[in-house]
């Protein structure tokens, strides 16, 4: 093709190849798809441009999973593609999480043409009012010569800092109907100016001599950690992120920091006798639901709130203006010394799990948390493992760990994904695991499986509900029959090993971390 002719091809193109187009010039060259009839244009743009790559997933909850995953990992967004409303509502959860997960994510949501929509078709729905709760930008293409515009727009808007989730939606004659229009990338927001008087607020509590703590919360990036400890040697104000992070580096050669437990009474513990909490990019700590006569709020009466720096601020700016204030900057952090502990024997609990993750773990490894009231031993057990990125569950709506893992991998290809993964919540999404095979990537899934809700076992008793009946645990029971994680991985074409022993989880761990490829282990704990 000859340089004339393929700027004629490309003035005569659909809408939504001047969509794809426009993501491919942004870079956003991923996109995480479940399409239906009114995205076959999209699909056909998807195909006719080499620079995107499409991944298809089976359920829209595996899609807009992947997605956050993504994010996270490589800081830019991936595209996802889901039909209609209905389509859109079944990726809701992920959604969710991406969206308190400060994940920048571009939701393309098919719709039906313009003209169609005054007949009240089968699938027809309020497709914005459906995506509304869970984005933070939202606009409707309603010509092709406006979806090149809207779809730079969409991807400047994801990545407004922190990051969000921007949804457009495509009705299908826009994307079919031939345009001559063009867009090129918009330039980055940039985060909102360096607050002095914060800055000069925060360090005035920490020159107090005042018990203190640094709340955290966002990315936690080595570089902000590194920060942080060194105020907390100079200061001894204590640095704790909250209970769920989107993602943090942790491990050998890099600042440790403790983490809020995740029950009321063990966090007002942790933060009982603290006079000043100094928030970065976070909030006053809360519990995750309320109770019968249990508080809620957890910061101490008597404890001054500051606020560093808000989640759409300059944040390595501000700690490192704190760091200046309170003279820290000359010294040297104190790093996680590396500890790699003898391979476990005997029984197989939530614990020897742990030690065995912690005895094989590999160099830059991402490991995705989902592993409920089981992942705690191998949280604990990998904090010396060589340094690695640890993704949690932000929003709290399970199924989140299959997908995430899967986005991730895809975004980090030199790296081994371990996905922490209670059994229960595995059930939400286990249509990922035949994405993780199609797509050859690197992740060891491990199903630390209980056969039943526990945390929910444990939150009946918390909300102060009667003693629980056969018919009440049944609800929170996973038996009758067992879910049986081999044949379902080895249903969709992934190698996979059942343990129940410390050694035999040994050897299955072993070879997953040594195979290109997906595996799964079911760890029966």
């Amino acid at each position: 093709m000859t340089e004339r002719q393929h700027d004629m091809a490309k003035q005569d193109r659909s809408g939504a190849e001047s969509l794809v187009e426009t993501f491919v010039d942004a870079g956003v060259d991923v996109c995480f798809a479940n399409p239906g009839t009114s995205e076959m244009h999209f699909v056909a743009a998807l195909d006719s441009n080499p620079k995107m790559r499409c991944v298809l997933g089976l359920f829209e909850g595996v899609v807009t999973g992947a997605a956050d995953g993504f994010g996270r990992m490589r800081g830019t967004p991936a595209a996802t593609l889901t039909h209609l409303g209905p389509g859109l509502g079944n990726g809701l959860a992920n959604l969710h999480n991406a969206k308190k997960a400060r994940t920048p994510v571009v939701n393309v949501i098919g719709d039906h043409a313009t003209f169609h929509r005054q007949y009240d078709a089968p699938l027809s729905s309020d497709v914005a009012g459906i995506a509304a709760p869970v984005s933070g930008w939202l606009k409707v293409s309603e010509s092709a010569d406006d979806v090149a515009r809207d779809g730079a727009e969409a991807v400047q808007a994801s990545m407004s800092p922190p990051g969000q989730v921007a949804s457009l939606i495509l009705p299908a004659d826009t994307a079919w109907n031939r345009t001559e229009a063009q867009a090129k990338p918009l330039p980055k927001i940039s985060a909102q100016p360096l607050d002095s008087t914060g800055v000069e607020r925060a360090a005035a509590a920490l020159h107090s001599g005042k018990p203190a703590v640094i709340l955290m919360n966002g990315v936690l990036t080595e570089e902000r950690l590194t920060l942080a400890n060194k105020i907390s040697q100079k200061t001894g104000a204590r640095i704790i992120s909250d209970t769920f992070i989107s993602r943090m580096r942790r491990g050998a050669g890099v600042p440790e920091i403790l983490r809020l437990p995740y029950f009321g009474e063990q966090a007002a513990e942790v933060l009982q006798g603290v006079e000043h909490l100094i928030l970065v990019s976070s909030q006053p700590p809360i519990t995750f639901f309320a109770y019968p006569d249990k508080p809620n709020w957890l910061t101490p009466d008597n404890c001054q709130i500051h606020t560093l720096v808000e989640r759409d601020g300059d944040v390595d700016g501000a700690l490192e203006a704190l760091c200046q204030a309170v003279g820290a900057a000359a010294l040297a952090p104190i790093l996680v010394q590396p500890i790699r502990p003898d391979a476990p024997k005997g029984e197989l609990n939530p614990v020897t799990v742990g030690q065995s993750l912690a005895h094989y773990f590999p160099e830059n490894a991402i490991v995705v948390d989902e592993g409920g009231t089981c992942g705690a031993g191998s949280a604990i057990a990998t904090a010396s493992s060589p340094a690695h990125d640890w993704l949690m569950l932000t929003g709290g709506s399970i199924g989140y760990g299959l997908p995430a893992a899967t986005g991730a991998a895809i975004a980090c290809p030199d790296r081994r994904v371990i996905n922490l993964q209670a059994d229960g919540s595995a059930m939400y999404t286990v249509q990922a695991l035949w994405t993780q095979v199609r797509e050859s990537l690197d992740i060891t899934t491990i199903i630390l499986a209980n056969r039943k809700y526990a945390i929910l076992q444990i939150e009946f008793a918390r909300v102060g509900a009667h003693n629980p009946g056969p018919k009440a645990m049944s609800m929170l029971d996973l038996t009758r029959p067992d879910l049986d994680w081999v044949a379902l991985a080895k249903g969709m074409g992934m190698d996979a090993w059942q343990t129940d022993s410390a050694e035999s989880f040994n050897e299955a761990l072993d070879r997953s971390l040594n195979t290109p490829g997906p595996s799964l282990i079911e760890a029966l704990v």
